[in-house]
């Protein structure tokens, strides 16, 4: 007990004497933002806050991340920290998925349009300073696009109106192309356009690049887990949507995002070809980001973007979905560009903390911590509860429950129990809306609180507190400057904006003493009848708190990940879990790895799925 308190006390210290954005060295999905609230589209009066379709751009040596009915943008110098600006000027009360472009000198911000929406194209030479000024007022119609009964009218090879979902491209030799659509009736489109004399002028027709081949791609079915259903149980087709090219190595990579937001299965996937409007390739490799397990699940519709040290990016749109069925967040997850051309990005422990690079980094597996998860399904207590809304509901790893203090007032406190002593190094504090009913510009809009610890649940002291300037903060990441070893977490409310204090998870980081889980052994992998299915089983390993399913088209190059817990496996010696998003004729690989609250076991024997 002496040498406990002994490190409690040098621990305390450090945080009292060292100000915690000075250590910063992580970062947690989903990202830790002012997540705006959403009042254009309310349920029931209630809103929420959002975040959603994120563009991420380098330019002129910071990031700028655009994102859906938001009332301005967010800059970032690290990708870490995110600052908030305040915009000259904002069309429309709020914009929706919109193309954001660099051409090295101006920032160039083009809106989602429709025959509902007036069109414009706004532009800047200095986005910190939130000044935007029009770079095209009225858009022309795009081809063929001539009134508000167009759509009714409509026959195959006609170009709907819009561009709604548009990405931008600006290629090495000056051209711009344009790329758009979101539906699950017509493909993305492509042309090339011209940006002159306070306008756009498009070149040529409108061309038609892919839609989506459901019956092929597994991953590309609706729903839940790609059941095919809508919530209320009605079949209905994908959406394909989101469009974002990258050129990396003279080829073209044509993002796009599906089968739809409003459930985990949503994924980024491409087409790669080597000319700007194609014709493009499916990438037999797909998805490229995926995330249907875990706290974060979803990962469509975003962006991919270089850091300042060749790293590579692909951003996306987890899933919320409480207040409303698009109610939802933003995710980063470390991407590659292998040397054969694969394009891949990492949500292997995505929503676990990560290092955020300094350099070059291969090995982008490599930035997981190592920091467990230590509140899964551990005890919690709350100073008050309103209705059936209990404590416990913080530490199942599940976005849409929460706790509900009876009043939303300082002082109300929410305590782990993390049954022994571990060494806590971040804690992530995620809230939830529950009658909110609040605008975006409200004065009161802030988050304030701070955590406390103690290893008898008697005599506490400061573990850590949101430092910078005041803030909204939805999902709030504090990554402690050293570890303290300590079983209980506590935190203490000060203030939130909505009108009831509501969190969905307190999640807390960290290792265990003990020895990681064995590596997994019986590892079967076996194809269905419809190639797009496969059943995955493995032995249960008895410590495990949970498992990574891996797998890819390469036994050296599991670039897929599918995250569970034991407690959603059952009870057997042989565990199984069916896979829904697999390409037709194409080979596949699987392994399995074990973690619990000490660390990661060793990666099972790679199988083939036969």
């Amino acid at each position: 007990m002496r040498k406990i308190g002994l490190l409690l006390a040098c621990g305390a210290a450090l945080l009292a004497g060292t100000p915690a954005h000075a250590q910063k060295r992580t970062y947690i999905n989903p990202i830790d933002l002012d997540y705006r609230y959403n009042w254009e589209q309310t349920n029931n009066g209630v809103s929420y806050r959002t975040g959603a379709d994120p563009a991420i751009v380098r330019h002129k040596g910071a990031y700028y991340l655009f994102q859906t009915l938001a009332d301005g943008y967010w800059r970032s110098t690290n990708l870490i920290d995110w600052n908030f600006i305040t915009p000259s000027r904002w069309p429309f009360g709020g914009i929706v998925a919109p193309a954001v472009a660099s051409d090295g000198d101006r920032l160039i911000i083009w809106p989602s349009m429709s025959f509902t929406r007036p069109g414009s194209i706004l532009v800047t030479t200095a986005p910190e300073t939130g000044k935007l000024d029009f770079l095209v007022r009225t858009m022309p119609d795009l081809p063929h696009a001539v009134d508000d009964r167009y759509l009714e009218k409509m026959k195959p090879g006609d170009i709907p109106p819009g561009p709604w979902d548009p990405g931008l491209l600006k290629d090495d030799d000056g051209r711009w192309y344009l790329y758009w659509n979101s539906s699950n009736v017509f493909p993305i489109y492509g042309i090339e356009i011209e940006f002159k004399d306070g306008t756009v002028v498009y070149k040529g027709e409108a061309k038609p690049l892919f839609t989506l081949h459901p019956e092929q791609h597994g991953w590309e079915r609706f729903g839940q887990d790609h059941s095919g259903l809508l919530a209320n149980g009605q079949p209905t087709k994908p959406y394909v949507e989101g469009a974002w090219v990258t050129k990396h190595d003279g080829k073209y990579y044509l993002q796009y995002g599906a089968p739809g937001t409003e459930f985990n299965a949503y994924a980024n996937g491409t087409y790669v070809s080597d000319k700007p409007l194609g014709p493009f390739k499916y990438a037999e490799y797909n998805p490229i980001a995926y995330k249907p397990g875990g706290f974060v699940q979803g990962a469509g519709h975003g962006s991919t973007f270089e850091d300042a040290y060749g790293n590579y990016w692909n951003t996306g749109t987890p899933w919320i979905g409480y207040n409303w069925t698009f109610e939802r967040r933003i995710n980063m997850f470390p991407a590659k560009f292998e040397a054969d051309g694969q394009f891949h990005a990492s949500s292997r422990f995505q929503d676990f903390p990560q290092y955020m690079p300094k350099k070059k980094v291969d090995d982008i597996d490599s930035l997981f911590t190592g920091w467990m998860l230590l509140s899964y399904r551990k005890a919690a207590s709350a100073s008050s509860t309103m209705g059936e809304f209990a404590a416990d509901r913080v530490t199942d790893e599940n976005p849409r429950t929460f706790w509900v203090a009876a009043a939303n007032k300082p002082g109300e406190t929410l305590t782990l129990d993390l049954g022994a002593v571990k060494a806590v190094h971040a804690v992530q504090v995620n809230y939830a809306d529950y009658k909110s009913g609040r605008f975006a510009d409200a004065p009161d809009i802030y988050t304030e609180f701070e955590l406390q610890h103690s290893v008898d649940g008697k005599t506490w002291q400061p573990l850590a507190k949101p430092d910078g300037s005041r803030r909204d903060r939805a999902n709030a990441y504090l990554e402690l400057p050293q570890p303290v070893r300590t079983r209980y977490v506590r935190y203490v409310h000060g203030h939130v904006g909505g009108a009831n204090l509501a969190i969905s998870d307190l999640r807390v980081f960290g290792n265990a003493e003990g020895r990681v889980p064995v590596q997994p052994s019986g590892v079967v992998g076996q194809r269905h009848q419809d190639q797009r299915d496969a059943t995955i089983r493995w032995a249960k390993v008895p410590s495990a708190v949970g498992y990574n399913i891996r797998f890819g088209i390469r036994p050296d190059r599991l670039t897929l990940t599918h995250q569970l817990f034991s407690d959603e496996l059952g009870n057997g010696a042989t565990l199984t879990k069916e896979l829904r998003s697999l390409n037709v004729g194409v080979p596949y690989y699987v392994a399995i790895e074990a973690f619990n609250e000490t660390g990661v076991s060793k990666l099972s024997r790679v199988v083939k799925m036969r």
